[in-house]
């Protein structure tokens, strides 16, 4: 969990580093974990001598996950979130898996998983919630505010109220808190918090979302006066 974790909350502890955007989707905090080694063994026989077209409706089982991935781009959050498939070692696969292996190795179905996946997109809209949403909820101090950031990013530009997680703190969330507690996360540009919000959904987290538009969102329809960078 550890190693997910530093990937999707960081650690405060860490050298600083310069800020970054987001605005390309970095879903590298829920890839498949693997090592140098593994890597290494990989053959150019195990993988297929061609990759499948590019058209949703086309998904099937024998589609290599890196096809699925680049396809589906919100497909590795759902497969987390509703199957845990992907956030450790032991639940983890390789690019040139199919999905019908990936489905099989978790004692799934794979037409259930195709039809999941296809659906994802659409589901994913119901983790995002508004900026202006969320200042009602925290008028109302409905929701605690989790800033998934670097602590760099935090200290040029922060909502008053919010908690900047590490992965310290990620842990203790979900080893402490109660499983229905209402979370919203943000990151800068609204990717990274829905990585952040997978995560803990995926953890039984069912009333977490994710701020649309990050911090940027929030300077530019809440308060003008919060740095944008």
């Amino acid at each position: 969990m550890s190693t997910l974790l530093s990937r999707i909350f960081g650690r405060k502890n860490a050298k600083p580093a310069e800020p970054s955007s987001d605005a390309r989707l970095d879903v590298s905090a829920l890839k498949p974990l693997m090592s140098p080694t593994e890597f290494a063994g990989l053959q150019a026989n195990q993988k297929p001598a061609a990759l499948p077209g590019t058209n949703p409706d086309d998904l099937t089982g024998m589609w290599p996950m890196e096809q699925v991935l680049k396809v589906f781009p919100s497909a590795q959050r759902a497969l987390f979130q509703k199957y845990h498939i992907g956030g450790c070692s032991s639940c983890g696969y390789m690019p040139h898996d199919t999905l019908d292996k990936v489905a099989r190795d978790h004692g799934l179905e794979t037409d259930k998983v195709v039809a999941y996946i296809k659906e994802s997109a659409t589901l994913e809209q119901d983790i995002e919630i508004s900026p202006a949403e969320v200042v009602e909820l925290l008028k109302k101090g409905a929701v605690k505010l989790l800033d998934v950031r670097s602590p760099q990013e935090y200290a040029i530009a922060h909502v008053e109220g919010s908690v900047l997680v590490d992965q310290s703190m990620a842990q203790e969330i979900v080893n402490t808190w109660p499983p229905d507690s209402p979370i919203v996360t943000m990151c800068h540009h609204g990717m990274r918090s829905l990585d952040a919000a997978a995560y803990l959904r995926g953890h039984g987290f069912k009333n977490t979302r994710s701020m649309r538009g990050g911090i940027d969102a929030w300077s530019t329809l809440v308060d003008p006066g919060i740095p944008r960078y």
